[in-house]
C-alpha cells in the first residue's frame, strides 16, 4: 500500500465545486474492489491473532490449558496475563481525551461476557481460532449485575466526553406546580451495538523502534499519540494506513485492547500480526450506546405553553469504566421553557464499556423529548405540531445565547407541506388504509450541535497549473473524500479534476476527529485556508513583478478561478498559476492552513443544526405488526457542500431512527449476563424491505457565525427527531403509548392507554 491514497479526479462542467452533487470520489475503487480495507492487507511472514473471550460475565479466570492451545502444530504463541510483555504507560491511565481504561490481560478478572481473557497467534486464522477454543477456560464466577432495578445508582461528574451530570435554569419545582396540567412519564431505551459493515481489525508490523499500522481510524494523528505512550517510542514512529474505514459510528474514534495486543505480539515475535474481529467480538469490547432509563416531567399553561421541563436520565455503564449516555441533555437547546432541569444518575453493570455512538445522547434523548412533547400536545388538546411552534424557542433555552442561524420554522413548513400534515386529526385510532390497516402520523425536532474540532492542511500550487492538498482525514462511508475535495478545489480556485487529493495517513497534517458531525466542517475550513494560503502567496508573485499583467493591483487585490488569477477591478487583465510559476522560476508554491472555531463566536451564539421529521406508519390490527410507509424530513443545516452526500447521510440517519424505534437492541440473558443476539442475524437492523418511501428537504440556511465556510454537519442529526416521530405515529394509528424502544408486536397487542 502507498503512504497516502491519491483520489482520481473528474470533470467538473459547474464551475464551482461546492455546492454541487457529484458523485463520490471513492465509489470507483470499491465498486471495482481497488479500495483496500484494514483487514485486506497481507505483508510477508504474517501470523493471525485471535482473542479468546469470557464465556461468563464476572469472576475470575482460573485456569487456561495453555500447552493444549501451544500444542496446536500452527500455534506460534498465546499470550495471558502471566506472559503479557509490558507496556510503558499503565493501561488504566488514558493517553488521550477520547481514551478508556485499555483492556490488555493486566489480570485475571472477568467484568463482562466477551472480554478477551488470552491472545492466541498462529501461523493461519484457522489454527489460531482453534487454538483459543483449546484453552478450555474455568472460572470462579460470581452472579451478573444487570438490570435498573438490580443495582444502586449513583450521581455521576460528567456524562458523554465530560458534558456536565446537571444543567439547569429557573425553578422547576414552581414551574410544575404552576402549571395547568402535567404529564409524567418513563420510556426506557436498550443497549446499542455499532455493527459497522467492516468489523474491527489491525495489521501491525515492527522495524526496529518504528510501527505501521494498518486500521480502520477516526482520528489518526490523536491515535498515534495514543499508541506511542503505550509502547515508549515517539509519536513520529508510529504510522497509521487508514485509506478507507466500512463505517465507524464513533466507535472506531477509541482504541480497544486488542489492537495494542495485536502490536506487542508484532513485537515480541518479530513478525506482522492481524487481529480482525468477528462480528460476536463487536459486542462488548470495542464500546456500544448504553441503555437508559429516561422520566420526564413536564407542565403545561392554559395557552399550551411549557411552564417546566424536567429531563432524569439513569444511564448504565461498565463496571470497570464511565461513560454514560448524555440523553438529558437533549432537552436542553429545543423548547423554549422558563424552568429546566436536565440530570443524570448511573449504574453499573456488568458489561463492556459503552462510547460514543452515533448521535450520543441526542438520539435516545430526543426519542423520549419528543414522545414526551406529543403526549403534552395531546394534554394541552393541540395538534403536535403547533404545539412545537408555540414553545418555539427563538434563544438557546440552556444558555440563553442566540443561535447563529436557525431555520427551523421553514423546516415545520416545508416538512409538513410536503408530508400533507394538515388536516390531521388529533384523536388516534380515526384512520384507516384500504386493506384495514391502522395509520398514524407523527412528528419529532431533530437537533444536533455543529461542532468543531481542530485540524491541519497544506495545499500546493504545481507549474503545471495542477494542485496537490493533504490531510489526514477519515472517510467512513458518508463521502467525506468527496466532500473535502470539493472545498480544497474551491480555496484554490480550480476545478476538482485539477486537484489531487490524499488523505487516510497519519503522516499527512493534522486533519482532526471524524465525528461529531463537525469533520467537514473542521478539516474542510483547514483545507481551503490551506488553498487560499497559497493563493495568497502565488499573488505576492505576481502583483509584484512588473511582467506581469496583475502588476500592481495589490490595492485592488486579485480573484482566483479557473486556474487563473484575475485583478479585481479589471477582469481583462489575467494570468494563469503556470505562467506566474514559470516565470518565477518555481516548481511549486504552497500554503498551509487551520481549522478551528473562533472562540468570540462559539462564546456569543448557540450554534445547531436543525430539522423536522415527519412519519408514517400501518399497523394491523389483529397482528400488531408495525410497518413504516412514509418519511419526510426537512433540515436545515448551514451551506451544503454536496447536496448528493448531504441527502444520503439524511437518509441513512433516518432509517438508523427507524432501527431505533422498531428493530435495534442487544438482549441480554439476565441470568448469566451474557449477550444472546451478538450477530447480525438476530441482532435486528433495518434492511431495505424495512425502508419506506422517504424524503429528504434540504432548507436553505446561511450562518455565518459557525465557522468561515458556514459549513455544519448532517451525519447524526437524521436520527434526532426520527425516533420519536415514528414512536409518535404508532400511538396516533393504535392509541397505545409503548414506554420501551424497541416497540415491538407485544407492545401493540397490549389494550390501549389514556396519553
Amino acid at each position: 500500500m502507498s503512504d497516502a491514497i491519491p483520489m482520481p479526479g473528474g470533470r467538473n462542467r459547474f464551475g464551482s465545486n461546492s455546492g454541487q452533487p457529484l458523485t463520490r470520489r471513492d465509489g470507483v475503487l470499491k465498486v471495482t474492489g481497488a479500495a483496500t480495507f484494514a483487514a485486506d492487507n497481507h505483508p510477508d511472514r504474517l501470523l493471525h491473532a485471535v482473542t479468546a473471550g469470557a464465556t461468563v460475565s464476572r469472576g475470575r479466570v482460573t485456569f487456561l490449558d495453555v500447552e493444549a492451545a501451544k500444542a496446536h502444530p500452527g500455534v506460534v504463541a498465546v499470550i495471558t496475563p502471566e506472559n503479557r510483555p509490558p507496556l510503558a504507560m499503565d493501561p488504566d491511565e488514558k493517553p488521550t481525551r477520547f481514551s478508556f481504561r485499555t483492556e490488555v490481560l493486566q489480570d485475571d478478572t472477568v467484568r463482562y461476557a466477551g472480554q478477551p481473557i488470552a491472545l492466541v497467534v498462529a501461523e493461519t486464522l484457522e489454527a489460531a481460532t482453534e487454538g483459543a477454543r483449546l484453552l478450555s477456560p474455568r472460572y470462579e464466577e460470581e452472579p451478573a449485575r444487570h438490570g435498573f432495578d438490580a443495582v444502586d445508582t449513583y450521581e455521576p461528574e460528567a456524562v458523554g466526553v465530560g458534558a456536565p451530570a446537571k444543567v439547569g435554569k429557573g425553578d422547576v419545582e414552581a414551574g410544575l406546580a404552576a402549571a395547568t396540567r402535567r404529564v409524567e412519564v418513563r420510556y426506557e431505551t436498550p443497549g446499542q451495538y455499532h455493527n459497522a459493515m467492516e468489523p474491527h481489525a489491525i495489521v501491525a508490523e515492527w522495524d526496529g523502534d518504528r510501527v505501521t499500522l494498518d486500521t480502520p481510524n477516526q482520528a489518526l494523528v490523536m491515535s498515534t499519540g495514543a499508541f506511542a505512550a503505550w509502547f515508549g517510542i515517539p509519536a513520529e514512529n508510529v504510522t497509521i494506513r487508514s485509506p478507507f474505514l466500512g463505517g465507524g459510528f464513533g466507535s472506531k474514534a477509541i482504541i480497544f485492547g486488542g489492537q495494542v495486543l495485536a502490536i506487542l505480539a508484532a513485537r515480541m515475535l518479530q513478525r506482522p500480526v492481524k487481529l480482525a474481529l468477528r462480528r460476536d467480538q463487536m459486542y462488548g469490547p470495542v464500546g456500544h450506546r448504553g441503555a437508559t432509563r429516561q422520566e420526564m416531567r413536564l407542565g403545561i399553561d392554559d395557552e399550551g405553553r411549557l411552564t417546566a421541563l424536567d429531563h432524569l436520565t439513569t444511564s448504565a455503564t461498565s463496571s470497570f469504566e464511565e461513560f454514560l449516555e448524555p440523553a438529558s441533555n437533549a432537552s436542553l437547546n429545543t423548547y423554549a421553557t422558563p424552568a429546566l432541569l436536565a440530570r443524570h444518575k448511573a449504574v453499573r453493570w456488568d458489561i463492556g464499556t459503552p462510547g460514543p455512538m452515533r448521535a450520543p445522547g441526542e438520539a435516545s434523548g430526543s426519542a423520549v423529548l419528543e414522545s414526551a412533547m406529543d403526549e403534552a400536545a395531546f394534554a394541552a388538546g393541540l395538534d403536535p405540531l403547533e404545539f412545537r411552534l408555540r414553545n418555539y424557542a427563538e434563544t438557546d433555552p440552556a444558555s440563553g445565547k442566540r443561535f447563529s442561524a436557525k431555520a427551523l420554522r421553514e423546516c415545520y413548513a416545508d416538512g409538513a407541506k410536503r408530508f400533507g400534515w394538515a388536516g390531521r386529526p388529533l384523536a388516534p385510532g380515526q384512520m384507516r388504509d384500504e386493506t384495514g390497516r391502522l395509520v398514524g402520523w407523527g412528528m419529532g425536532t431533530a437537533l444536533f450541535h455543529a461542532p468543531m474540532f481542530q485540524a491541519e492542511a497544506k495545499a500546493t500550487l504545481r507549474a503545471d497549473g495542477t494542485a496537490l492538498v493533504e490531510t489526514a482525514g477519515a472517510d467512513m462511508g458518508q463521502g467525506a473524500w468527496t466532500a473535502l475535495h470539493q472545498i480544497a478545489a474551491d480555496g484554490l480556485g480550480l476545478a476538482i479534476s485539477m486537484v489531487e487529493f490524499h488523505s487516510g495517513h497519519s503522516g499527512l497534517p493534522d486533519g482532526g476527529i471524524a465525528g461529531g458531525s463537525g469533520h467537514t466542517a473542521t478539516a474542510g475550513s483547514a483545507l481551503h485556508a490551506a488553498g487560499t494560503d497559497a493563493i495568497a502567496k502565488l499573488s505576492e508573485l505576481a502583483v509584484g513583478d512588473e511582467r506581469s499583467p496583475l502588476f500592481g493591483a495589490g490595492n485592488v487585490g486579485v480573484e482566483a478561478r479557473d486556474g487563473r488569477l484575475y485583478r479585481a477591478d479589471d477582469p481583462e487583465r489575467s494570468e494563469s498559476y503556470a505562467e506566474i510559476l514559470a516565470r518565477a522560476g518555481l516548481s511549486e508554491i504552497g500554503g498551509a492552513g487551520q481549522g478551528a472555531r473562533d472562540p468570540a463566536s462559539a462564546e456569543e451564539r448557540a450554534m445547531f443544526s436543525h430539522g423536522a421529521v415527519f412519519a408514517e406508519v400501518k399497523v394491523d390490527p389483529d397482528l400488531g405488526q408495525i410497518k413504516v410507509s412514509r418519511l419526510v424530513g426537512a433540515f436545515a443545516a448551514g451551506r451544503i457542500i454536496n447536496p448528493r452526500l448531504a441527502s444520503s447521510q439524511l437518509y441513512g440517519g433516518m432509517i438508523w431512527g427507524l432501527g431505533f424505534a422498531l428493530e435495534e437492541q442487544a438482549v441480554h440473558d439476565r441470568r448469566s449476563g451474557r449477550i444472546m443476539n451478538a450477530n447480525i442475524a438476530e441482532y435486528h437492523v433495518p434492511v431495505n424491505a424495512d425502508v419506506p418511501e422517504m424524503d429528504v428537504i434540504l432548507v436553505p440556511e446561511d450562518d455565518p457565525y459557525v465557522n468561515p465556510l458556514g459549513i455544519k454537519g448532517v451525519g447524526e442529526i437524521g436520527i434526532t427527531g426520527t425516533v420519536g416521530a415514528i414512536a409518535n405515529a404508532v400511538w396516533h394509528a393504535t392509541g397505545i403509548r409503548a414506554r420501551r424502544f424497541p416497540i415491538g408486536i407485544a407492545d401493540m397487542l397490549t389494550r390501549p392507554q389514556a396519553a
